[in-house]
């Protein structure tokens, strides 16, 4: 099998070109006030122009109103927006655009509820539960918890590393894994030699699968 690697939390045009050299498939752009990774609606769009037409866009919402996420689709113009708060489904489809819904791990979670209300296109990215935060904790979840058969894109995310991307994928088997922290120097700043470590790594660990 292959495994697509998608670098979140980019925060600039140089960043989108490294990651784009190191062989990412996908980028992914933090449009939250509240993240250490976040970029503005005018950044966003800067940062988009520097991402490859094989490499896949994605913008990163949290909470956001219906308005705003028209002006990110008008103005940013990513291939998919990414729904990462507590979006509910009839909000997620309004929009009638591509979008990955994630989906944040808590305990008691019903896993086909959530996919079946959502039928996300662009598949369902799994991450760590947090109580106070949406996303990017650096912490990961058990693995064990996830389906091993299902019918849409499954992307994992939580607490990914260069050291546990390739025991991830082996066990997991994922359409795509999803690091932000794990590839960093400080919060928003990506390790070119992290980043390329990871991507190696996931590739590498897919291969024979």
């Amino acid at each position: 099998m292959t495994v697509r690697v998608k670098i979140c939390g980019i925060t600039s045009p140089e960043q989108a070109l490294m990651a784009q050299r190191a062989g990412a498939d996908a980028l992914g752009l933090v449009i939250y006030s509240k993240s250490s990774r976040h970029v503005d609606m005018q950044r966003a769009a800067e940062i988009r122009q520097q991402i490859g037409e094989s490499v896949l866009a994605v913008a990163l919402l949290v909470n956001a109103d219906r308005t705003q996420v028209e002006q990110v689709i008008t103005e940013v113009k990513p291939d998919v927006l990414q729904f990462h708060g507590d979006e509910t489904p009839e909000f997620c489809q309004q929009f009638n655009f591509p979008f990955i819904r994630a989906i944040r791990m808590r305990e008691g979670l019903d896993l086909d509820a959530e996919v079946a209300a959502y039928q996300a296109p662009g598949g369902f990215l799994f991450d760590a539960w947090s109580a106070d935060q949406y996303g990017g904790t650096g912490h990961r979840f058990d693995w064990n918890r996830l389906p091993s058969h299902r019918d849409y894109p499954l992307i994992l995310a939580g607490g990914l590393t260069p050291q546990n991307v390739a025991s991830a994928v082996q066990l997991v088997a994922p359409d795509m894994v999803d690091v932000s922290g794990g590839v960093e120097s400080a919060p928003g700043i990506k390790d070119p030699v992290k980043v390329a470590e990871f991507i190696n790594q996931a590739k590498l660990a897919a291969v024979g699968l």
